[in-house]
């Protein structure tokens, strides 16, 4: 089962160190994240194959928050290399279109975008509710 150790890992592959004045940030994104996966799908847990889904939402939930009340926390965070592209198996996803054709914040937003956007893989293991 994901927690928030596994949460502080990701975030420090972004170049984010996380400190004790985020544990309860993060507690609230791992458990918020585990909630909305638990609901969409109707199960009693999180199923162990949305394990790296649920740790990259947490880590998106945990970075939108920081960007909105605490930008300049951010500032260790790699956007020329973490955005630009992120491969997985045989997906490869690009985020810039161009060299510096989008802003700091910009890249920051469509890397949030895209650890909180994964509904798709989220609905493939819902059940029926009776």
């Amino acid at each position: 089962m994901f927690d928030v150790s596994i949460v502080k890992e990701r975030l420090q592959a972004f170049g984010y160190e996380a400190g004790e004045g985020d544990d309860f940030s993060l507690v609230f994104c791992v458990e918020k994240v585990r909630g909305s996966i638990k609901n969409k799908t109707h199960l009693s847990s999180v199923p162990a194959d949305l394990e790296a889904v649920a740790v990259d939402m947490a880590a998106g939930e945990f970075l939108l928050a920081k960007k909105t009340f605490s930008p300049d926390s951010l500032e260790g965070l790699d956007l020329g290399m973490a955005v630009k592209q992120i491969q997985a198996g045989d997906t490869n996803t690009v985020f810039a279109t161009g060299e510096g054709s989008l802003t700091a914040e910009q890249r920051l937003d469509a890397f949030i975008s895209r650890l909180l956007s994964r509904e798709g893989e989220i609905l493939h293991y819902r059940r029926l509710k009776w």
